[in-house]
């Protein structure tokens, strides 16, 4: 929970949240208008999820939209950004990797051109290179992302650095989270990630449910809500140029979220050891984040899927209206 001394900061502030229809987004429009702020959203997704928000429809490619929708703003959350599966990026690597690009260095580029007193970028956890356990002083400069993706999460970062590095700014925020799931993800069966990719097919009754890999692999799952709060954080506090983890704080196996679904929900699965699996263990440490910004996840693993599955099955068509890069 964010304490009220951090929510009353935000009352009457100016807050612009791009990409505050996603999946982290819409839950950071919720903490922030909960707590008073005047709250303007930007997305291309053809949505409009809340009566006392602004919404603004526009591409964040445009450098000239992006130094005009910061101005005068108080603080700024930048979290749009293009979600798909590991198999779709990697397939359409420009599709995914140019826009990202020219988003995150155009709002951040915006951001300190109109000196925008607070911003937080949200990176992923794509821009550390592979290991099992992810902590923040294990990181270097000079290393490659786990992935092609990555780069474009990386740059965005070393953006940040070079500010910090040139003109000594450090109002700009960085926070990596991992598998984030929630209310908001993408449901779309042909580029979705791990959980909502289940929860899509358990819904349509496929018999049984086919998961690849031997179930062994390990992931940190976080729920939306625990990261949104995170990222409110790293506003309020900031994290001095570099960056925080936001995790669910512990590594749970495919198996166990596969079992956990099971718990609530009725259906038949099998594992199939002949399909790959991904890296075996992905986990982030977020002691870092505790310390320094307070970042407390609160959300089992059980109540973040029951949630999930809840929104899903009275939302199960609004995946078709949010931008989707890989068939424009």
């Amino acid at each position: 929970m964010i304490s009220q001394d951090v929510l009353n900061y935000f009352r009457a502030k100016k807050a612009l949240v791009t990409g505050g229809t996603g999946l982290i987004g819409r839950q950071v429009v919720d903490l922030l208008c909960r707590a008073g702020a005047r709250v303007t959203i930007v997305s291309l997704d053809r949505l409009k999820l809340r009566a006392d928000a602004r919404h603004i429809y526009g591409d964040l490619t445009e450098f000239g939209f992006c130094r005009k929708i910061t101005r005068g703003m108080d603080c700024v959350i930048h979290l749009a950004g293009i979600k798909g599966s590991a198999s779709v990026t990697e397939k359409k690597l420009a599709s995914h990797f140019v826009p990202t690009m020219m988003m995150n260095m155009n709002m951040l580029e915006a951001c300190r051109r109109n000196a925008v007193p607070k911003v937080v970028y949200t990176s992923s956890i794509g821009a550390y290179a592979n290991t099992d356990i992810f902590r923040e002083k294990d990181y270097r400069l000079d290393s490659e992302p786990m992935d092609f993706a990555g780069w474009a999460k990386r740059m965005a970062e070393l953006q940040v650095h070079a500010y910090r590095v040139q003109f000594g700014l450090e109002n700009f925020a960085v926070v990596r989270p991992c598998n984030v799931y929630g209310p908001g993800d993408n449901f779309d069966p042909q580029n979705a990630m791990v959980i909502p990719s289940l929860m899509y097919r358990i819904y349509h009754k496929e018999d049984p449910l086919v998961v690849w890999g031997d179930g062994s692999a390990i992931r940190d799952f976080a729920y939306s809500r625990d990261v949104a709060e995170g990222v409110v954080l790293a506003l309020y506090y900031g994290t001095k140029g570099s960056f925080v983890n936001l995790g669910s704080g512990r590594g749970f196996s495919v198996r166990e979220l596969v079992e956990t679904l099971r718990s609530f929900l009725d259906f038949s699965y099998v594992f199939d050891a002949s399909k790959p699996a991904g890296f075996p263990k992905r986990v982030m440490d977020i002691s870092l984040a505790r310390e320094m910004i307070h970042y407390e996840p609160s959300t089992s693993l059980r109540e973040g899927l029951e949630e999930t599955w809840r929104w899903f099955v009275r939302n199960q068509e609004e995946f078709k209206k949010k931008k989707n890069y890989f068939t424009s």
